[in-house]
């Protein structure tokens, strides 16, 4: 995020997401989708694994995880977020699921400590995901396994500005949502392969969108002024409708799902 530190977009974070943080824990695109399906099935079910949920929010990925691993540890930088998603473990029955409050970038763990780490609709809010993606290099052994699931850009460049602008003007506590071959130059990086598991789009309801991060008004007049005055190229690739009158109108926007395993040195 131009002009902040990595420490001030964090405790905006914990601002931002203390008032709408019951949101998502009754939000239907973060509850399930095709995304979650393939982080799923991407894994058999295995009790021996030691996972980690990081940057867990309301929790609907760990819970989902949950049954199908050893141990599941979920953590998220807000306490708000956290207490949802123990709220819905109690509310599930779910008693075997862990809760940390912790920083994906400077995780408390010692090396080697889980098999497993996964990561839903959190990635975009990292100040430095390398350092992120180094912690979970550490925490994990040679063939263990991250699977990463998050809003994705274009390579196109008017479209990554265009995603990147209306994502800002609705939160403001994102970072950026990163190119697929920007996550894999990451990884890469990281002592990571990766593999692109799942491209798909998220069809998203304007009024629910940006009621669920409490978006002020001026802003959301602002996103649906560049929906309305955007590019044919642009309107066509968020999938648009013709005419936008009111907040009653849905769009998409890409996302992936990444799964990358630790290289043997």
């Amino acid at each position: 995020m131009a002009g902040q530190s990595g420490e001030n977009v964090k405790q905006q974070v914990q601002r931002q997401f203390s008032q709408v943080a019951r949101n998502y824990r009754e939000s239907r695109v973060h509850a399930g989708g095709a995304d979650l399906d393939a982080m799923l099935a991407a894994l058999a079910p295995d009790t021996s694994l030691r996972a980690l949920d990081a940057g867990c929010g309301a929790g609907h990925c760990a819970l989902a995880f949950a049954g199908r691993v050893g141990q599941m540890v979920a953590c998220d930088f807000s306490g708000s977020m956290l207490a949802q998603a123990r709220s819905l473990a109690a509310e599930r029955g779910v008693a075997e699921l862990q809760f940390l409050l912790a920083d994906v970038e400077k995780l408390p763990f010692s090396s080697g400590s889980f098999d497993l780490i996964v990561s839903r609709y959190s990635a975009h809010h990292w100040p430095q995901p390398a350092q992120a993606l180094a912690a979970f290099r550490r925490l994990l052994p040679v063939g263990g396994t991250v699977l990463l699931s998050d809003i994705m850009a274009s390579e196109a460049y008017a479209q990554d500005s265009f995603l990147q602008t209306i994502e800002l003007l609705r939160d403001p506590t994102h970072v950026r949502d990163y190119r697929i071959s920007e996550w894999q130059r990451m990884f890469a990086a990281a002592g990571f392969y990766s593999e692109l598991l799942l491209r798909h789009d998220l069809r998203l309801h304007f009024a629910t969108w940006t009621q669920r991060m409490a978006t002020p008004r001026a802003q959301a007049s602002c996103i649906k002024a560049l929906f309305a005055s955007a590019p044919t190229e642009i309107q066509r690739s968020f999938h648009l409708p013709s005419r936008i009158d009111g907040d009653d109108f849905s769009f998409t926007i890409p996302g992936a799902v990444l799964r990358a395993t630790v290289r043997a040195c």
